[in-house]
């Protein structure tokens, strides 16, 4: 469940970064001019870049941590491997440091280690569950579809209404969209709802008044 959790919060702020970063674009665009075919393509190219760069940065960050994961793995094998007796002794060690009695400490490192001794170093030593190593291609491939969703929604909003409709529309339904990403990541995390839910549309209505401030003053120097 917890994985699960961390995954679905992961594609919520990938899903937030798209609808930010490319509402940031599409608007900025519309502000400094009233043609649909540069918004569209600005559009775009933020989208298919932005999910690119998500992707991407998922996959060297997972990679990272499963390599020193992986390598943390290795070590704990070939230490039980070479000093089994010193790797028992710690073992109990580390359940009395968490307030397991000698006794107990004991009986337990002893029941987990006739089991799977690499398993029980790694929980207690490392916290690591060496069959819950994150893949990077799940990681940058959920990362550029929660990106890409995301990105869709202002995309769709500013192509799809009539020019002196589309900017207000498009600021209106990011801020609503920023609002539900924002309630349910502070949801998942247990943090505060109403305080994310505001710093969420804070931050995204700055992006898009800054942009589209943007975009009109060079829309107003081209004219």
């Amino acid at each position: 469940m917890a994985q699960r959790l961390n995954w679905l919060r992961a594609g919520v702020l990938g899903a937030n970064d798209g609808i930010v970063s490319t509402a940031a674009v599409v608007v900025g665009v519309a502000g400094a001019t009233g043609e649909t075919l540069p918004v569209l393509l600005a559009g775009s190219a933020a989208l298919v870049g932005g999910a690119i760069s998500m992707a991407l940065g998922e996959y060297v960050s997972v990679s990272s941590q499963r390599d020193t994961e992986q390598a943390l793995i290795e070590k704990e094998r070939r230490e039980l491997r070479d000093d089994p007796d010193a790797e028992f002794i710690e073992l109990v060690g580390l359940y009395r440091q968490q307030g397991l009695s000698e006794q107990t400490a004991t009986a337990v490192a002893t029941e987990l280690t006739e089991k799977d001794a690499l398993r029980a170093h790694l929980s207690v030593e490392l916290n690591i569950d060496q069959d819950d190593v994150v893949s990077p291609w799940h990681a940058a491939l959920a990362s550029a579809v929660a990106f890409t969703v995301g990105a869709l929604l202002p995309m769709a909003t500013i192509l799809l209404l009539p020019s002196p409709a589309r900017i207000v529309a498009t600021f209106i339904a990011v801020l609503f969209a920023l609002a539900v990403t924002g309630y349910v990541a502070a949801w998942i995390g247990g943090a505060r709802r109403a305080r994310a839910v505001v710093r969420t549309v804070t931050g995204g209505a700055i992006a898009l008044g800054a942009t589209f401030l943007v975009g009109t003053l060079f829309g107003t120097g081209i004219a």
